[in-house]
C-alpha cells in the first residue's frame, strides 16, 4: 500500500480494465481471497489515518464495495476497535464473497446497526464502488451520504468516493466528499480529473498483491491512461547558445488585450526559449516592454515562421482569424490558444488546414478550456465535462494534433498515444492570464526540441507545480506565475 505521489508516472485503469484484472485474479486465487485482502487493506489504512479512533462507522452498500467494508470491520474488531456497520444489503441478495464477509463479521461480534451512530471518530464510506451507474442516490443511501458529509470525523472512501464515476470523475449531485480514498487493485482515472480531485482527498493505492499471484501468468490489462509524473531535469550543455533553445513568436494581443500576448511571451522567456518575439495585432503596437526588454517586437510578415515555434490566439480577438491561414501553413511548430481556437471552430477551411498540418506530421498543440473544446466539437461544455478523457481524444483524432484540455485534472491527448491526466495545479490558477502563461511555456518546450506530446505534458505539469508550491498567504497572478517558471 502506498500514498499516490505525483513525482512518477503511474498507470490508470478504467472500470473495464479493472474488471478484467479482477476476474483474472479471482480465477487464480482461492475464493474470497480478493475481498479478504481488500478488507484488510481498508482496515490497515483506517488504523494509520486515525490510530486513536475507537468508534468507527462503516456505511456499507449493496455490492462488493459494501463487502469490502464489512470485511474491514472484522479486522478492526479483532484489533480492539469498535466498528459499527450500517448495511443496506441483505445476505440473500448479496454475492457469495459479501455473504461470507457478513457471516464472519457476525461470528466475530461485529455490531450491525440500522443507521449512523450518534458519535464516531472515523467513517468508512463503502456505499458505492466502481460498478455504480451515474444515478442520483435516494432514500437511506442519500441520507447516509448527507450524514457522512456533515460529520466531524475524517472519511475514508473505499475504491472511489460514493457517487463519483471511476472512469470520468463526474459525480452525482448527492455524493461523498472524502478525506482519504483507498483505490483497490488499480488507480482509476476519475479520481484525478473533473470532480475527482475535490472529492477523493489523499489517494492511496493497494494492488492487493496481484504481482504475487502467478509469475507465469499473462501480463495485466494495459492501462487506459497515465497519471503524469515530474519530467526528468537535464542540465543545459555548457557549450550551447541561444540558438540551441529555439525561437518563439507570440502572435496575439488585439486592441485592449495586449496583456495576454505579453504574458505568453513572458512565460516563453522564463521557460527557457532562446529568443522570444512578439507580434501584436493592435493598431498601436509596442516597440519595447521596459519590464522585459528581452522581448523583441516585430511585424508578423517579417518573421521566418518556418523556423519558429508560434504561439497564437492569446488575446487575439477577431483579428487573429485573418492570420491563421498563414500560420497554419507556415509555422514550424504551432500552439493555438483562446481566440485562435474560437476562430477555427467557426471556419471549415481553417479546420481543414489544421487537420492537414497533422497529416503532414507538423507539431501542433491545441490548448482549449471546456467551452472552447465544445465549440470545436460542436457540443456543449457540459458534454465535454461529462467525459473529459474521451473528449480530448476525440479532438486529437479529429484534428490529428496534440490536445491540452484544461481544467481540474488537465487531460493531454494525442491520436496515437494513451491520454495523460496531469495531477498538479490548484484553484489559484483560476485567474485571468494563467492560460496564456501555459501557452507560452508550451511554446518554449517545443522550441527547446521536445515533441508536441512531451512538450505539452511537461509544460502542463510545471505550470501546475508552480501553483502547488506557491506561498499560502500570497496571491498568485499570471505575471508572477510566468516569472516563477524555470527552464
Amino acid at each position: 500500500m502506498c500514498l499516490v505521489n505525483y513525482l512518477n508516472r503511474q498507470a490508470l485503469h478504467d472500470v473495464a480494465a479493472t474488471r478484467q484484472l479482477e476476474q483474472r485474479l479471482q480465477q487464480a486465487l482461492p475464493e474470497h481471497t480478493l475481498m479478504a485482502r481488500a478488507g484488510l487493506a481498508v482496515a490497515r489504512l483506517a488504523l494509520a489515518i486515525a490510530p486513536h479512533a475507537q468508534r468507527i462507522w462503516i456505511a456499507a452498500g449493496l455490492g462488493n464495495n459494501g463487502g469490502d467494508g464489512i470485511e474491514a470491520a472484522l479486522h478492526l474488531q479483532r484489533w480492539g476497535k469498535r466498528p459499527l456497520v450500517s448495511w443496506l444489503g441483505h445476505p440473500e441478495q448479496a454475492s457469495a464473497d459479501t455473504r461470507l464477509a457478513y457471516q464472519n463479521a457476525l461470528d466475530a461480534g461485529v455490531p450491525f446497526v440500522d443507521g449512523p451512530p450518534s458519535h464516531f471518530e472515523l467513517c468508512i464510506d463503502a456505499l458505492l464502488g466502481i460498478g455504480s451507474q451515474l444515478r442520483e442516490p435516494v432514500g437511506l443511501m442519500a441520507d447516509w451520504m448527507h450524514r457522512i458529509n456533515t460529520c466531524a470525523a475524517p472519511v475514508l472512501a473505499v475504491d472511489v468516493p460514493s457517487g463519483l464515476q471511476a472512469d470520468t470523475g463526474v459525480a452525482s449531485r448527492c455524493h461523498v466528499k472524502a478525506n482519504y480514498t483507498l483505490s483497490l487493485l488499480t488507480l482509476k482515472p476519475g479520481l484525478f480529473t473533473a470532480q475527482g480531485r475535490d472529492l477523493a482527498g489523499s489517494v492511496w493505492l493497494d494492488d492487493l498483491q496481484q504481482d504475487q499471484v502467478n509469475p507465469s501468468a499473462p501480463p495485466p490489462s494495459p492501462p487506459s491512461a497515465w497519471l503524469a509524473g515530474r519530467a526528468l531535469t537535464t542540465n543545459r550543455a555548457h557549450a550551447s547558445h541561444k540558438g540551441s533553445y529555439g525561437d518563439v513568436v507570440v502572435v496575439g494581443g488585439a486592441s485592449g488585450m495586449s496583456g495576454a500576448a505579453l504574458l505568453a511571451a513572458s512565460a516563453a522567456l522564463h521557460g527557457g526559449a532562446g529568443r522570444v518575439f512578439v507580434s501584436l495585432l493592435n493598431d498601436q503596437p509596442l516597440r519595447l516592454d521596459t519590464t522585459q526588454p528581452e522581448l523583441m517586437f516585430r511585424k508578423l510578415g517579417t518573421l521566418p515562421l518556418e523556423t519558429m515555434s508560434v504561439v497564437c490566439g492569446c488575446g487575439g480577438g477577431t483579428a487573429i482569424a485573418k492570420h491563421l491561414p498563414e500560420l497554419l501553413k507556415s509555422a514550424k511548430q504551432l500552439v493555438i490558444d483562446a481566440d485562435g481556437l474560437n476562430a477555427i471552430a467557426q471556419s471549415a477551411p481553417l479546420q481543414g488546414l489544421l487537420a492537414e498540418r497533422g497529416l503532414q506530421q507538423r507539431a501542433t498543440i491545441l490548448t482549449p478550456h471546456p467551452l472552447e473544446a465544445a465549440r470545436l466539437l460542436a457540443c456543449s461544455a457540459a458534454d465535454i465535462q461529462a467525459d473529459r478523457l474521451t473528449s480530448a481524444q476525440q479532438l486529437a483524432r479529429r484534428f490529428a494534433c496534440t490536445v491540452v484540455l484544461k481544467g481540474s485534472g488537465t487531460v493531454i491527448a494525442q491520436a496515437d498515444a494513451l491520454p495523460v491526466i496531469n495531477p498538479t495545479g490548484n484553484a489559484r490558477l483560476a485567474t485571468g492570464g494563467t492560460g496564456d502563461v501555459l501557452a507560452g511555456l508550451t511554446g518554449a518546450r517545443l522550441a527547446g526540441g521536445l515533441g508536441a506530446f512531451d512538450a505539452a505534458c511537461q509544460a502542463v505539469y510545471q505550470h501546475g507545480a508552480v501553483a502547488d508550491h506557491w506561498p499560502q498567504a500570497q496571491a498568485l497572478t499570471a505575471s508572477q506565475l510566468a516569472r516563477a517558471l524555470t527552464v
